[in-house]
């Protein structure tokens, strides 16, 4: 199977964490040489998965409002944690972007294109069509009440066809 390594990151449910999440997870992948098109594609499926686990999970939406509008005077600032566990093996990458919010009532729903619980952000609904469309595989597991775990896995690299080319 070659190499294997993995990592664990947890930071605060804050869209200013957002960017710092896909650069982590594009810089631990680095040692597959990805190209720029997986790097691009798995900074934007973490972005996603990060944003849902921020806005839906702790439905912490202060820094995502429409652009140009105020901010609240009031910053609903959820204690959560997010949570991104990446596994490297050989030239496989899953990464597991969890949260402990309230979790998804609907989960096949929830992944339908263009549906979304938060119109008023105007979110566009594409979050999971996103993932699943610039990974290789989506899972998604959530219980309400107990947050939701989105588990996507990508193949990266021009790895050699024959064993022992190197």
């Amino acid at each position: 199977m070659g190499m294997k390594n993995e990592m664990t990151l947890e930071f605060d449910a804050v869209s200013d964490n957002e960017s710092f999440a896909r650069v982590a997870v594009a810089a631990f992948a680095s040692s597959l040489n990805p190209t720029l098109e997986e790097v691009a594609d798995l900074k934007t499926a973490v972005s996603e998965a990060v944003t849902n686990a921020i806005i839906h999970g702790y439905e912490n939406f202060y820094g995502y409002e429409r652009q140009g509008e105020a901010r609240p005077a009031y910053r609903p600032i959820h204690e959560g944690k997010v949570k991104i566990h990446c596994l490297l093996e050989g030239d496989v990458l899953q990464v597991e972007v969890s949260d402990r919010g309230k979790g998804i009532e609907d989960v096949e729903k929830a992944m339908e294109p263009l549906f979304t619980t938060r119109p008023e952000l105007e979110r566009s609904g594409m979050g999971f069509a996103f993932m699943e469309a610039f990974m290789d595989d989506l899972e998604v597991e959530s219980s309400p009440g107990h947050g939701t775990c989105v588990r996507m896995v990508k193949k990266l690299g021009a790895t050699p066809w024959l064993e022992g080319e190197d």
